[in-house]
């Protein structure tokens, strides 16, 4: 007997008629106290696995459990995301399909977390970012959080530089984040930023930089620096310092493997020197804009709040 699986369901959903079924397969609607949604996808904008490794170490550290995931078989081409078999312990073989799951991480005060990751769809992008809103609204999301890497120009040997943007202009000035200027091919990323702002969702972007010549998974440099900076900027505590030896032990093995052509050593050297003299910050300091976030956010509240209603 074969059973099929999706992600970490029991079995695949398997309503009658396709096209009356929601995308988003629930498993609950829990009570979250001002939660925010982080959002990563393995693919085009997650170099090195920095973005989904950051959500998953986030998931494994803390009580998360899983409350929706999103159907698959709209949005995949099963013969470029193969499911998997397995054989499971009672020796029955399962299939495991690819899936896009949401887990909620209580971290409250200041903020629950929602965590939604998976691979990146490859059609009907439109419908899927639907999807997302759907979750978004029916947790009562504040914010959304997109988290990327994407392969660059930088030294292994110098800090990961991180970088944020909003793409709504009255939430990167108040922010002081940057607004995108790319124009040209996008991925997921950029279409879910895109439907986020129509629907309202208040949307920011993190992306770390990874060393092109050393753009390989796992790189916990990327990840730490984007933990670091979800952590600055929420509020909420990641552990991204438990990460400093794993850190250390990639810079070592990257240095041995660089050290043996004189080439790639002269040329890291012109990057660390172009970060050296680079004085320019990627984001606010980390206080200013942790406020000035927390701040938006308890607005956004009283906004949404009945005349009368008090506060948190």
């Amino acid at each position: 007997m074969i059973r099929l699986f999706i992600g970490h369901s029991d079995a695949m959903d398997t309503p009658q008629n396709a096209d009356e079924r929601s995308i988003v397969v629930w498993d609950g609607s829990p009570q979250l106290k001002n939660p925010l949604l982080l959002v990563a996808f393995e693919g085009w904008f997650d170099a090195g696995e920095c973005a989904t490794g950051a959500l998953d170490w986030i998931r494994r550290r803390s009580e998360a459990r899983r409350v929706c995931h999103i159907d698959p078989e709209e949005f995949y081409d099963f013969q470029e995301s193969r499911p998997h078999i397995e054989i499971a312990p009672d020796g029955e073989r399962l299939v495991r399909w690819p899936a896009v799951e949401c887990h909620v991480a209580p971290a409250a005060p200041p903020h629950d977390l929602v965590l939604l990751s998976g691979i990146e769809p490859r059609m009907r992008w439109r419908t899927f970012c639907d999807g997302v809103v759907e979750i978004a609204s029916e947790l009562g999301c504040q914010m959304v959080v997109t988290l990327g890497a994407m392969v660059a120009g930088v030294a292994h040997s110098r800090a990961a530089s991180v970088k944020g943007s909003a793409a709504s202009t009255d939430l990167a000035k108040r922010l002081g984040l940057d607004r995108p200027t790319y124009q040209g091919p996008t991925g997921i990323i950029g279409t879910l930023h895109d439907v986020l702002d129509r629907a309202a969702l208040p949307v920011v972007s993190l992306r770390v930089g990874v060393p092109h010549y050393v753009a390989g998974p796992p790189n916990p440099k990327g990840t730490r620096a984007l933990l670091s900076h979800v952590e600055t900027v929420t509020g909420v505590p990641t552990g991204y310092q438990d990460l400093d030896s794993s850190v250390d032990a990639w810079e070592q093995r990257v240095n041995e493997a660089v050290e043996r052509d004189p080439e790639i050593v002269a040329y890291i050297r012109q990057l660390e020197a172009e970060a050296d003299r680079s004085e320019s910050e990627n984001l606010p300091s980390g206080d200013d804009l942790a406020q000035e976030f927390q701040k938006f956010l308890a607005e956004q509240r009283q906004a949404g709040e009945p005349d009368g209603a008090g506060g948190d």
